[in-house]
């Protein structure tokens, strides 16, 4: 890791087609080997489905709330002191909350296999939505982890 100076976070462009950053993030998280194009279908395709689902709802609002609801609040840590390795429980900064629950959603979505990757996408944001799934599974996994360490909680600097 470098030491010479901290990496300026650039902003992330608004969509095209929905005017969002959050489903910029998306398309960027799903997006394998340069191909955007191909990420921007298979997203735009998980929103007609969950249009087709649920026509009563906004896409983007499903998606909000689910990643809302898969964003972990704390995590761990390993420090190491005098000779010890400890899981030290940490609050998770905003950004990279945003980045591990649509992380979480896309690898959950990608393991899914014998789907098309934007209906196993468009089943794993409803799931999350309503709370369920395998993205919030690994939340509370890791809220878990963070609870069980509480004891070394004052190994944080």
């Amino acid at each position: 890791m470098s030491r010479r100076r901290r990496a300026v976070s650039r902003p992330v462009p608004k969509d095209a087609k929905f005017n969002s950053a959050l489903v910029t993030r998306l398309v960027n998280t799903v997006m394998k080997g340069g191909n955007k194009s191909v990420a921007q279908r298979i997203v735009y395709g998980a929103f007609d489905e969950l249009v087709a689902k649920n026509p009563a709802t906004s896409p983007l609002e499903v998606l909000q709330r689910a990643v809302d609801n898969a964003k972990p609040r704390l995590e761990v840590k390993a420090r190491r002191v005098g000779g010890a390795t400890y899981q030290v429980p940490l609050e998770v900064p905003t950004d990279r909350q945003f980045s591990l629950a649509l992380r979480w959603l896309v690898d959950y979505a990608d393991a899914r296999k014998g789907v098309p990757m934007k209906e196993a996408l468009a089943a794993e944001i409803v799931e999350a939505y309503q709370g369920q799934g395998n993205a919030i599974r690994k939340r509370d996994e890791v809220h878990k982890m963070a609870q069980a360490n509480k004891a070394f909680a004052h190994f944080r600097w």
